[in-house]
């Protein structure tokens, strides 16, 4: 009875072998990234403008470099807090009161205090 060889495994799209060593190029396309990252393309778009994922768009293809991708992922997440809701609260008919009251319990008047008729 013939043996049969097992098949040998295929390389990730994004590898390249080089004397024996798996490598990935140094610059990658939209679809090389998220393969990368190990997520969607559309979650790669996301971050890009959520977390400030490094990446440049020449015309309607991306490119990104797997160093400056590395870097963004051995930093921590940018902290947004307040930030993010300022479009949320800009037109809440409560803000000024709002700010009034913070700036009172920190014993420093911000904000002008309404002139009384």
């Amino acid at each position: 009875m013939p043996r049969t060889k097992a098949r040998p495994k295929k390389p990730s799209p994004l590898a390249q072998e080089s004397n024996g060593i798996l490598e990935t190029p140094d610059v990658l396309t939209l679809d090389e990234a998220a393969t990368y990252l190990r997520v969607a393309p559309d979650d790669v778009l996301r971050m890009i403008g959520d977390e400030q994922l490094p990446g440049r768009q020449f015309g309607a293809e991306w490119r990104f470099a797997k160093a400056a991708i590395q870097t963004w992922l051995s930093q921590p997440p940018r902290k947004r807090g307040i930030l993010r809701h300022i479009g949320a609260i800009k037109d809440d008919p409560y803000m000024e009161e709002m700010l009034r009251e913070i700036y009172k319990q920190r014993g420093r008047p911000e904000v002008p205090e309404p002139e009384e008729p």
